[in-house]
């Protein structure tokens, strides 16, 4: 695997680039829809490249889960069971460490929740009751889970996940991790930064000893832990940096709020090879996006486009006077006789054919077809900003882009 850096934006950490695998290039920055059990929910692979996606992320527990990673490898891997013949990402499986387990002890998630100095419902979900029992637990070797399907007992161990990320057969593969929740304490946190590390090296070894499943290389990426804490990003930093990995990833608990996102990533990537990937894992609101290519993230992924699409939500632009913080809620009776599309400036073929109106008579007669409509909008928009975003990096424009949708009063005011 190779990265070209195209462009670079004075002033900051952004840039632009050619993300070269063996299934084809990652125009970055981008977003990578999320394929969690091979599919980007109710959305072909057909309608996704004419959207303008370039890659997805894929679910490495879920599809050891169901269909399981040795039926995925008879049938050709991902890329021929999926019918998708383009870059692929797979996570390693240590995301489920923390949403099987202290996620669910500490009443955080990913989506609802994960800066619990902020309102959950603002993040487009609402996390578990805190207290819930756990389904994961972790020792030296790996995690122990219960599965969420059957209660069935499963090992996941560094090895264990090169092996299925073998099977699966994507680009990128992620080296096993422990991902911390936000309410961690600092020497809980370093504790399982330095377990990350000793799986690092367990999963480099993995992924050297193992032949590759498909006649195609797999590029190893290494995970920077560490929470929210300075001295532990930058120990983490400095110990994946040199490495050898293909390229490196962001992951655990960002803090509490997203100024100490923002913060975690001005201590980690001025810090990692200039002339590698970066990954930001599971984060991807549009405020996120801004912020993390400024800072020099490369690639994105994140559930919410289509869970907000499943609860009716639909992306709007800045300038929308029905927009709040980016959406709309075809749930709100507001909408019952609205004639405009979801977005009057979005070339979607959503936004082409249909009215809010019929949109929100779909979704509250829980018509299927309004969980497509809303998702394909929602992804388009998302690629279609991302699009935007990279061609203002190229053409030094992006600060400006930046105003117009984060601040956009300011903007106007400006002229």
């Amino acid at each position: 695997m190779r990265f070209d850096i195209e462009h670079r934006l004075s002033g900051t950490m952004a840039r632009t680039g050619l993300l070269h695998t063996p299934h084809g290039i990652i125009r970055t920055p981008t977003y990578l829809p999320v394929g969690t059990l091979a599919s980007v929910k109710s959305l072909t692979p057909e309608e996704l490249v004419d959207m303008g996606a370039d890659g997805m992320l894929a679910n490495t527990y879920h599809l050891f889960l169901r269909p399981g990673s040795d039926l995925v490898a008879r049938m050709g891997g991902l890329h021929r069971f999926m019918a998708w013949p383009h870059p692929i990402m797979t996570d390693s499986g240590g995301f489920q460490a923390f949403s099987l387990g202290y996620a669910i002890e500490h009443g955080v998630g990913k989506i609802g929740g994960v800066f619990p100095g902020e309102t959950p419902v603002a993040r487009g979900g609402r996390p578990t009751p805190a207290g819930s029992e756990k389904l994961a637990t972790i020792d030296e070797d790996g995690v122990s889970f219960r599965s969420h399907i059957d209660g069935t007992a499963l090992k996941l161990t560094p090895e264990g996940s090169i092996r299925i990320q073998r099977q699966l057969g994507a680009d990128i593969i992620l080296a096993f991790d422990e991902c911390t929740s936000p309410m961690s304490s600092y020497e809980y946190t370093r504790e399982a930064m330095h377990r990350t590390h000793r799986w690092a090296v367990r999963s480099q070894e993995a992924h050297d000893k193992l032949p590759f499943e498909f006649e195609y290389p797999q590029a190893l990426f290494g995970i920077i832990q560490g929470g929210e804490y300075r001295d532990l990003r930058e120990e983490a930093v400095e110990f994946m940096a040199h490495r050898g990995f293909g390229g490196f990833a962001i992951g655990g608990s960002l803090g509490k709020t997203k100024a100490d996102m923002h913060q975690v990533l001005d201590w980690v990537l001025p810090g990692l090879p200039e002339g590698q990937a970066r990954h930001l894992l599971g984060i991807g609101e549009f405020d996120d996006l801004f912020e993390g290519v400024e800072r020099g993230v490369d690639t994105f992924d994140c559930v919410i486009p289509t869970r907000l699409a499943r609860t009716g939500q639909a992306y709007v632009c800045p300038e929308n006077p029905a927009g709040r913080r980016f959406r709309i809620n075809l749930r709100n009776a507001r909408y019952k006789d609205d004639e405009l599309p979801l977005e009057p400036t979005c070339p979607c073929y959503t936004c082409g054919k249909f009215s809010r109106a019929y949109l929100r008579h779909l979704l509250m007669a829980e018509e299927l077809l309004s969980y497509r409509l809303i998702s394909y909008h929602n992804v388009h928009f998302i690629l279609a900003l991302m699009h935007d975003i990279r061609q203002s990096v190229a053409d030094g424009t992006f600060l400006q882009l930046k105003t117009r949708w984060l601040h956009p009063v300011a903007a106007e005011a400006a002229g």
